[in-house]
Formats: structure tokens, sequence, C-alpha cells
């Protein structure tokens, strides 16, 4: 039985087009991605929380994926920060420039918020906010969504500061460069905040799910469940982990080098690779079929 790989039907002809050199990719636009972890029953380990693209998105619909989305330019905008530097954070990220850094940073913040209701704040910088429900916050999340209003000026407003010792990078995976929308996408890892839980917040998912790494693994190997190569690999590496907190904490030796898919001829045979992740390999005829 096939597994849940997403392997849109274009791919093939794109890739051909690439390995001959008449495809020219596209500019790269950085992202950053939420993997938003609590704890289940003890014993069970932790739970991730998932939301399925709507089958009419034009990039990955139908698969499950983590919030996020792309930096805003606005999100290097300063920011009521609190946790590691930006100069920290740019070492960690492999980023020239600590602006830079924030604003990933940011985006991984702003979009848990935007798309799960979470919201990686408080008051002060030991502190978190207990609720993010009620209209005035709709208002202010829509005008968010809507880019209506900017991230910082949205902690402004309501005085908060953006706790980024709550994140932890955890991988860093960039769109194939045959692609027509590419990403450079950071992962990072998250503890749900006391008081504070998760919604459907997002108009391009049709479905959210708390579900355990290896419940969610198990799909995909079924074939039940559409993923990314990136969501399955990330969700393959915290199945090892008895708690959130332990994640969390693990995150800091998490290897960050760019994982960018290679695709080359061999024979008469077209090979499609992730470096370092094997299950991922795709086969296909030069000349045209399918892959395998």
């Amino acid at each position: 039985m096939a597994n849940g790989q997403w392997y849109p039907p274009e791919w093939p002809d794109r890739i051909r087009a690439f390995v001959a050199g008449e495809l020219v990719p596209v500019a790269l636009r950085r992202a950053a991605t939420v993997l938003l972890l609590r704890d289940g029953a003890e014993g069970q380990g932790p739970s991730v929380h998932m939301l399925r693209r709507r089958a009419s998105m034009a990039f990955a619909g139908g698969a499950y994926a983590y919030p996020g989305g792309g930096v805003d330019p606005r999100d290097e905008h300063p920011v009521r920060w609190a946790g590691p530097s930006r100069e920290t954070w740019a070492e960690r990220l492999g980023l020239p420039d600590p602006a830079q850094a924030q604003a990933v940073v940011c985006a991984a913040v702003r979009e848990t918020y935007e798309e799960a209701g979470v919201l990686l704040a408080g008051r002060t910088a030991d502190s978190v906010v207990g609720d993010t429900t009620g209209d005035d916050w709709e208002r202010d999340r829509a005008a968010l969504v809507a880019r209506e209003l900017s991230f910082a000026d949205f902690l402004d407003r309501r005085g908060l500061v953006l706790r980024s010792d709550l994140l932890g990078a955890w991988a860093r995976w960039i769109t194939p460069e045959f692609e027509s929308r590419r990403y450079d996408t950071w992962f990072f890892v998250a503890v749900l905040p006391a008081g504070q839980r998760t919604r459907n917040a997002s108009t391009e998912a049709d479905r959210t799910v708390w579900i355990r790494p290896a419940d969610a693994a198990a799909g995909y190997d079924r074939g039940e469940l559409t993923m990314m190569p990136p969501t399955i690999s990330t969700l393959r590496a915290l199945e090892r982990f008895s708690t959130a907190a332990e994640a969390l904490e693990a995150a800091a030796d998490q290897d960050l080098t760019p994982v960018l898919a290679q695709a080359r001829l061999d024979g008469d045979e077209l090979i499609l690779s992730w470096p370092g992740h094997d299950e991922f390999t795709k086969h296909m005829p030069s000349g045209g079929g399918d892959a395998r």
C-alpha cells in the first residue's frame, strides 16, 4: 500500500524540465511553522496540533501540516522581546542579520496566533497570556491576517512581550528548486501555554486535530494521512519524547542544516531525493511515466 507522501501530479514534468535546464528556480521566501505540543495522559507522550489544508488550496491541498506561513517584511520592526537575544537567534537559525532572525521568530509566533489562536507572549518577560478569546482579540487577529496590523503594533497596543524563549528551533527545509512556490522554512517546537486552547482560525484549513506523533506517522504509513516530507520527518523525530517539555528542551541539539531536495538523471531514470531522508526518494522514467 502506498504511503501518504504528498507528490503533486505536475512534479514529474517539472523535474524533467529542471534537469534539462529548461526551468529557472523562483525566488525563495522565508517562512516559519510551529509544532505546538501538549501533554496527554500519563505514559502516552505529547500530542501535536495539526491542521488539514483545504483540498482547494493550490499548494499541498488536503495535506496535514502545522500552523505557519511566510515572513511579513514588517516582522523586522522593533518588538518587545524576551528570551535569547536576536544575535543568538541569528546564529542558531544560520542568518547573517539579527533583524532577519527576529522576523523569522516573529513569523512563527504571529502565524501560530493567526491560525491556531495561541499566542506566545505575555505582559512580562516571565509570564504568558492565559486567554486569547473574545471579540476584541478576534478583531486584532483578523487585522493581523488581513495585514492591516503589524505584529509589532499588535504587541505594543496590548502591552505584550514576545516570548522567544518559548520556542525551540527544530529543523529547516527548503522547497525543491523545481516547485513554482518556494519557501525557506524554519520549523519550531513550542508547548501550549496554560489556559490557552487551540482552534481552527485559519481559512486555509478544514480540520484541526491534536494527535500523537506516532499515531499521525502510522496514518501516513497506511496512506490515510497525506503529508509533505518535512511534516512526516519532524513527526518521526518527536516520537521518542515522553513529555512536551522534554521535546522543547531537546530542540537546542537539533540539526538545522537546510534540507533541499535534489533531482538528477541516472541513465534512463530520474531520481528525486532528500539528502539524509531516504524514505522520500522517488524514481521515474526520464522519458515520462509515473514516479515510484
